[in-house]
């Protein structure tokens, strides 16, 4: 009793000596450095931490239920034994020597005084029995007088008898029990540590054999560089998520190929458009330093700003593209009133040589930016105005049955052939020679009305009229309600 008091402080040194080392930086590094980085690895430590959590219950039930069975069979064969003495007893035929039964160790049987008035041969002489520990509601004895220390289940039966009650001790030992028990632990041991082992080759094959497309994959990407957009990433035969993913990562390569090519054309487009003007101009400015002419070099000077309005518009124009591409899928949400829009717009433009006719319904308003708006109408009308012979017309209604304002941009020029209807939404792209930049166009403007339109969450084509005619249509989204006061 006197070591309690200096083992408690020691346990609490050392719980705290453990505390301080991992907080340890080092130690803490270590542990992070142990750590299994690996998902095979931490996929296989917990399938097998799974197992041996399962196999170790398992275990613990079943030796627990063997463990009663078996003590329950050896107490009711010991309960027996001492009944059988008891009815001896009670006959008068109790004699000093009494004969063993199977599996019982002993018998002693107690007057009410004390006295050992039977008892089998292997207690004969011996001094009544005494219980050495109570466990589990169990009496157990170490019996010396038996020749060495043995584990025992001790029965005790009180019964009557001519002379006065005697109590009845029946010992039955539990070495069988034990050895049952700790054969039964070996097998469960044995067992589980195969179970554990045929558990962690399955995981680790099946989830290398299950990441090796993932390792693939990332081996290709990893390859790939910013002039290998062409290449993909190996697709898996089977229909799995690994499978998608490397579908999604091709997807996701194509619309990189598209954009870098989309990117390398443009810059190329715009190199080639600026140089020209730039040419030009620079021409027209050394001929003007050259020549001492007034009125010639008036007129050069008035050709180099004509350029530089060109180069300006050609400037601002790629800005907006450029602002437009990085603005992505976040659409404006302002309320704009579309008919008061096309009024405002078509007023702004002034006089022109062929008149502008308006056809606008009431009361249609849709979310977006009006600046832009207002840029993707400009475009369209500077382009009807470029190619009309004679008369431009705007027409702006509701389209209830699909939520959408219609707008649509006509002009009674030369047509456009299917095949380029689409490729004239291109950058920079001009058909022929009416639509030169010798007409004012940079081959942006029908580009950036489409992209306005699709940042609106609405579309821009070219319809399919019969005769001369040439219609442009915008179908934007219809406003729901009205934008919150700011």
């Amino acid at each position: 009793m006197a070591d309690r008091p200096t083992a408690r402080p020691l346990r609490h040194r050392a719980r705290a000596a453990l505390r301080r080392a991992t907080r340890h930086p080092r130690t803490t590094a270590l542990i992070h450095r142990l750590a299994p980085r690996s998902v095979r690895t931490r996929t296989t430590l917990a399938a097998c931490a799974s197992v041996a959590v399962v196999l170790l219950a398992a275990s613990a039930a079943v030796l627990l239920l063997l463990r009663a069975n078996l003590e329950r069979t050896v107490e009711t064969g010991a309960r027996e034994q001492a009944q059988a003495v008891a009815r001896l007893a009670a006959d008068r035929q109790l004699t000093a020597q009494l004969p063993l039964g199977h599996g019982t160790d002993f018998i002693q049987v107690v007057n009410a005084t004390g006295h050992v008035i039977a008892a089998s041969g292997n207690l004969a002489g011996q001094p009544p029995l005494a219980p050495v520990r109570t466990r589990d509601g169990h009496r157990s004895y170490n019996v010396h007088a038996l020749g060495a220390e043995r584990h025992q289940r001790v029965t005790t039966v009180t019964a009557a008898s001519p002379t006065g009650p005697v109590t009845i001790h029946v010992g039955v030992s539990l070495r069988t029990v034990d050895a049952a028990e700790d054969v039964t632990t070996a097998a469960l041991a044995a067992l589980s540590g195969l179970l554990l082992l045929t558990t962690a080759v399955l995981t680790w094959r099946a989830t290398g054999r299950a990441l090796r497309p993932v390792e693939a994959i990332r081996a290709e990407v990893a390859a790939i560089g910013d002039r290998d957009l062409a290449r993909r990433v190996p697709e898996p035969r089977s229909d799995d998520e690994i499978a998608r993913l490397a579908h999604t990562m091709n997807a996701m390569l194509e619309r990189l190929e598209a954009a870098g090519t989309r990117q390398r054309r443009f810059i190329a487009d715009a190199s080639h458009e600026l140089r020209s003007p730039l040419t030009v101009l620079r021409t027209q400015l050394e001929v003007a330093l050259a020549v001492p002419d007034p009125d010639v070099r008036a007129d050069l000077v008035a050709g180099a700003l004509q350029d530089t309005e060109r180069l300006q518009a050609l400037a601002t124009d790629l800005l907006l593209l450029a602002r437009l591409d990085a603005t992505g899928r976040e659409r404006p949400g302002q309320r704009v009133d579309l008919g008061e829009l096309v009024d405002t717009t078509v007023r702004a433009g002034g006089p022109q040589p062929h008149p502008v006719t308006v056809h606008t319904a009431a009361d249609i308003a849709v979310p977006g930016n009006p600046q832009w708006l207002g840029r993707l109408l400009t475009n369209l009308l500077d382009n009807a105005r470029r190619h009309a012979r004679q008369e431009v017309t705007v027409r702006l209604h509701r389209d209830d049955a699909t939520g959408e304002a219609v707008l649509d941009v006509s002009n009674d020029g030369p047509g456009i052939p299917p095949a380029d209807r689409e490729r004239i939404f291109e950058r920079f792209t001009r058909l022929d020679d009416a639509r030169s930049r010798d007409d004012g166009g940079t081959g942006l403007g029908l580009p950036i009305a489409r992209d306005i339109a699709t940042l609106h969450g609405g579309t821009l084509a070219v319809l399919d009229t019969p005769g001369p005619e040439v219609t442009f249509r915008a179908r934007l989204p219809l406003a729901t309600a009205p934008a919150p006061a700011p």
